[in-house]
């Protein structure tokens, strides 16, 4: 096998420590709530950047570069707010949120709703953030870990399997009018994809994977 050229510094999971491969480094983060991790080029950096706050280290400029699009991969971008949701069960009990990407000041949480899923309460996180900033005149960028979160709000079009039922009414029902707002006003704001694996879990996070 050959030799990894990352080396992940795990400070929240299973077994903190520094490993060599990204499959150890999954193995110890899958299902551990608030999961904090970070690769490094090289493994004296993995151990050094350890023993310090990983908040630190995540807002460094990073020296690998991403595949992933639509995202600045050299360097967090501290002006900046994080959107995510948390739900427990799929449909099930929903909350989304967002925080400052520096402070991890919230900056609005909504829920929780009895019945929707994680992918419904990401999108409407994402959009209610970049309503939020226009509202504001904020001239911010939004960072979200979802994927499908930011495919829906760039076809303006969600696509979900949740059957409408007297427990999710609401929700839907927020869900079509972030679909009216995206259709009927101009996006000004730049929308990024958090990178997960090289940054860790999403300030916003909460924590309850």
């Amino acid at each position: 096998m050959a030799k990894s050229t990352k080396f992940y510094a795990i400070w929240r999971g299973h077994k903190p420590g520094v490993y060599d491969t990204w499959l150890e480094c999954k193995a110890q983060i899958n299902g551990y709530q608030g999961a904090q991790y970070k690769a490094f080029p090289n493994k004296a950096q993995a151990e050094l950047a350890l023993k310090d706050s990983y908040w630190k280290h995540i807002q460094i400029k990073e020296k690998s570069v991403t595949k992933t699009p639509n995202i600045h991969p050299n360097t967090l971008i501290k002006n900046s707010i994080c959107v995510d949701a948390a739900c427990s069960g799929n449909p099930g009990i929903l909350e989304y949120r967002a925080v400052d990407t520096v402070t991890k000041e919230e900056i609005f949480r909504r829920g929780p709703f009895p019945e929707g899923t994680n992918n419904l309460g990401e999108f409407l996180a994402l959009v209610h953030g970049i309503s939020y900033l226009q509202k504001n005149n904020l001239t911010k960028s939004i960072y979200s870990d979802s994927a499908t979160a930011i495919a829906w709000f760039r076809n303006k079009k969600v696509k979900t399997k949740l059957e409408p039922n007297e427990k999710n009414k609401e929700l839907l029902a927020l869900v079509q009018k972030a679909e009216s707002y995206l259709h009927n006003n101009t996006i000004s704001i730049e929308v990024l994809k958090w990178p997960t694996e090289s940054w860790g879990e999403i300030p916003a996070d909460f924590g309850r994977k």
